[in-house]
């Protein structure tokens, strides 16, 4: 049985050159508005050469300290069988407290509100980088300020229209395109350090003490600001399993903070030359006849790094239908031999509208800077707290040790989380609201799930006694193989019961069929699947998957005859439960939760469409499931 490969087997130079577009995206179009937002006015601290040197320190040291040594150097080793990502960090912290049973529950709260505030980073992400760059059209002259907007939410709609085809032309332009744009913001940044070089005095971190510490309140104000600098942190762990370590430790330390330190000391630069330049000093970095040019290649490189969030967020969104924390939705492959691409519609057209939304109502990427670090922080924050966890019981460190580790990242990231909060009425309401809608919707998925199932094993009757019925009253024989998907391996399924209840006869081979998904990214073939034989024709199968697998169940089974288990493809059908859930109020949810979990089962995609069973072989037997 053919597998994916869940890392594509290319040169390292081939593999690094991937990552400048995919992974450094993101961080990649910060410099289109960071430093603008770093010294506005609008904090309270005058522009003058002093406090252009103590930005820019901070913005550095904020780089070289969060991105360089947290992420690069500590989180990168928090690797779940290779995979990066807050959910494949949860898996593996969860995973490493089971002996610490009283940890459980915080940490699956704290992982699943975490990946919440991703889905705010993935709408904003997208929303202030098109539309910082379209920006730069109104620089050369106010005549396109008016078409600024419409032009950008174009630029969306259509990156967003082209998902379902899949992204492996648009990716193969991602490395070349990405290595153009930091060769251009590099060689744009040595231009204006040419004109003050005493910019570079900025690298002291004396700098960066005195920015943060001399302006009383302003100082923390504009923290919020800087963390604009280190945006898509998140996703050098995240895409971890699709390059591995090595490339993006190589693209980051060889390209991409060389260029960004160069174009943040370029802007620095000019605005100590010409302080005026503060409406947008990215661009106006640029000499004249290169500004239309670094506009198409600003929009390019935006889309690139919204491309890689959105396809981000696909895979956060799989991997939480398959953890049981969203309901399963139709997930389509677009590549035959890229796991990674994947196209969902549901999340591409509910993506799009809040994006699109966010862009219109704020109207420009400033007002969008306000909303954006309060999703970005908050991510950070639960990232570097999760992974003390597996410090402490995965990796089987000394408290002490585990603190340390942390504990210094956990107040860098709470002091810029704390400081993004500030700005909650300007915006930054926003991203918290949409967290919040998704962190409902997955705990109470998760909760309901829990409830449903738990019903389901206070109503059924076990193997055993089943059996022994049979033994009693063995019922006639019908040629065939009848499959039945059970979620609790110990019951008969109820589709089992309902359908001998009313036909009262059994298939030759009967097959209870059960779906694992292991809180690990993959599962190889050897570890695929179990068979058992029970008794009188009965077999007990147990298919694994990793969070981050294909879930084909037909695929997998036809490893069965390898473990003595002949499958006639034509005779063999699958029945299935499909439970409409019926909100009750008793000591289960709150009614109105049970009432979202209700609607959200019907929504749902049902299970042998999500596990690709053939699709004229599946009977479903309807049932009805109080809550």
């Amino acid at each position: 049985m053919a597998e994916f490969n869940p890392r594509p087997k290319k040169p390292l130079a081939g593999l690094t050159l991937a990552a400048l577009g995919v992974v450094y995206g993101d961080i990649g179009t910060s410099p289109l508005y960071a430093a603008k937002e770093t010294f506005n006015s609008d904090h309270g601290i005058p522009l003058n050469t002093s406090n252009v040197l103590g930005g820019l320190s901070t913005i550095f040291w904020s780089l070289m300290i969060v991105v360089s040594v947290k992420y690069v150097i500590l989180i990168m080793r928090a690797a779940n069988k290779g995979e990066g990502g807050i959910m494949a960090l949860l898996a593996l912290a969860s995973s490493a407290v089971k002996d610490h049973p009283r940890w459980y529950a915080p940490i699956m709260v704290l992982g699943v509100f975490g990946a919440s505030l991703f889905y705010g980073d993935a709408v904003l992400t997208p929303a202030i980088s098109v539309l910082s760059a379209v920006e730069g059209l109104g620089v050369g002259t106010a005549a396109f300020k008016p078409y600024v907007v419409p032009i950008a939410v174009g630029v969306v709609i259509g990156l967003f229209v082209l998902q379902r085809q899949g992204t492996s032309l648009v990716g193969a332009l991602f490395g070349p395109v990405a290595f153009v744009w930091f060769l251009a913001i590099a060689a744009l940044g040595i231009r204006g350090i040419a004109s003050a070089p005493e910019v570079l005095w900025a690298l002291n971190p004396l700098h960066a003490v005195d920015f943060v510490t001399q302006h009383g309140w302003s100082s923390f104000v504009v923290l919020g600001a800087v963390l604009l600098a280190f945006t898509g942190a998140e996703a050098l762990y995240a895409d971890m399993g699709h390059f591995g370590k090595a490339p993006i430790r190589i693209a980051w330390f060889g390209v991409v903070f060389p260029a960004l330190t160069l174009n943040y000391f370029g802007q620095g630069a000019l605005l100590i030359t010409n302080p005026m330049a503060l409406d947008n000093p990215f661009y106006l970095l640029a000499p004249e006849w290169a500004l239309y040019p670094m506009v198409a290649l600003a929009t390019a490189a935006t889309v690139i790094a919204s491309q890689a969030t959105i396809s981000g967020t696909y895979s956060l969104t799989k991997q939480a239908i398959q953890l049981d924390y969203l309901p399963r939705m139709n997930v389509t492959q677009t590549s035959a031999r890229e796991i990674g691409q994947i196209y969902i519609r549901g999340a591409n057209w509910i993506l799009l509208f809040v994006i699109v939304a966010a862009m219109i109502g704020f109207g420009s990427s400033t007002r969008l800077a306000s909303a954006y670090g309060v999703a970005v922080a908050g991510t950070m924050l639960v990232t570097t707290i999760l992974t003390f966890f597996v410090i402490r019981f995965a990796w089987g460190y000394g408290l002490p040790l585990s603190v340390a580790a942390t504990g210094f990242f956990i107040f860098i990231d709470a002091a810029f989380f704390s400081s993004s909060l500030l700005k909650i009425t300007e915006g930054g309401w926003f991203p918290l609201a949409l967290a919040a809608i998704v962190f409902t919707m997955m705990t109470t998925w998760h909760r309901g799930r829990k409830l449903a199932m738990a019903r389901h094993k206070q109503t059924g009757i076990s193997v055993e006694s089943f059996f022994q019925s049979l033994a009693e009253h063995p019922p006639p024989r019908v040629h065939g193989t009848a499959m039945f998907m059970a979620g609790n391996a110990d019951a008969v399924p109820g589709a089992l019961l309902r359908n001998f209840a009313c036909n009262k006869v059994l298939h030759e081979q009967v097959v209870l069929l059960t779906v694992v998904i292991r809180d690990v990214p993959w599962v190889t073939s050897s570890e695929r699947i179990e068979v058992k034989a029970l008794t009188n024709g009965f077999y007990r199968v147990i298919v694994y998957f990793g969070f981050m697998d294909r879930p084909d169940v037909s695929q997998a089974l036809e490893l069965c005859k390898e473990h003595g288990l002949t499958l006639d493809p034509l005779q063999t059908w699958f029945l299935l439960s499909r439970a409409t859930v019926i909100p009750k109020p008793g000591k289960g949810m709150a009614l109105w939760r049970e009432r979202l979990f209700a609607a959200m089962a019907r929504h749902a995609r049902t299970a042998g469409d999500y596990f690709h069973l053939p699709a004229g072989q599946v009977i479903e037997l309807g049932t009805k499931i109080e809550i």
